[in-house]
Formats: C-alpha cells, structure tokens, sequence
C-alpha cells in the first residue's frame, strides 16, 4: 500500500527530468493524472511550448510570472491557473526561485520515463 504515497521534499522520489537550465522536476503518473514538483532556480525559465493534455499548476514556494497564450502573470505561493490543451506556456522563477506543482490530465506518455525538455520532440 505504501507505493502509492510519496513526500514532496523526498528528492529520491519520481522519475527525474530536467527541464531547461536550473529548472528540474520530478514526476509521479498515475493512470488517469500526472503529478510534476517543479524546481526553478532564481530568474530560471521555462521554453514556451504546449501539448495535448490539460494542465493545472499551483505555486508552492516563491513566486515568478505564468506565460500563458501571450499574456504574462504575476503569481505567488498559493496562485494556481489552468491551461487548457494546446495553449502555448512557460514559466519564468522570481527572485528567490520557485516551486510549482502540475497536474497533467491525461498523463504525459513521454514523461514517464527520465528525460530532458519541456515538449514531446524533446523526449
């Protein structure tokens, strides 16, 4: 039963990914959901890319700003935002980095295993 409960500070856990330069996760599919716990490093970003799925994001710690189908937010620890499938994004770390936890519905086939970047071509 334990192989389904996981501890966001565990770096252990999850199969590994980098995602840009100071910008790394770890991901937890699931059958129908996929749980991503992304690290950004101070001023670190995200490529603009999009993809088929759905995606949720909630900012952990720190802040930074959402770029989502051209429009730049500002959000904080707390703030969490929907991306609709197909819609061009990124995300660019505050001052002090961020960590921002996904949600990908369905899940990513492409990020169930280690790899590197943020769009399918780079898997």
């Amino acid at each position: 039963m334990t192989e389904h409960f996981f501890n966001l500070d565990d770096l252990s856990q999850g199969i590994a990914r980098s995602l840009a330069t100071g910008v790394t996760t770890r991901i937890f599919p699931g059958d129908q959901a996929m749980l991503s716990v992304v690290c950004l490093e101070p001023g670190r970003e995200s490529a603009l890319h999009s993809h088929p799925q759905e995606q949720w994001g909630v900012i952990l710690q720190g802040s930074g700003v959402r770029i989502q189908d051209g429009q730049e937010v500002a959000v904080a620890a707390g703030d969490f935002w929907r991306t609709p499938a197909n819609i061009a994004h990124a995300f660019r770390a505050g001052p002090n980095g961020a960590q921002v936890l996904d949600v990908f519905s369905p899940p990513r086939e492409e990020y169930r295993v280690p790899g590197a970047g943020v769009a399918s071509e780079d898997a």
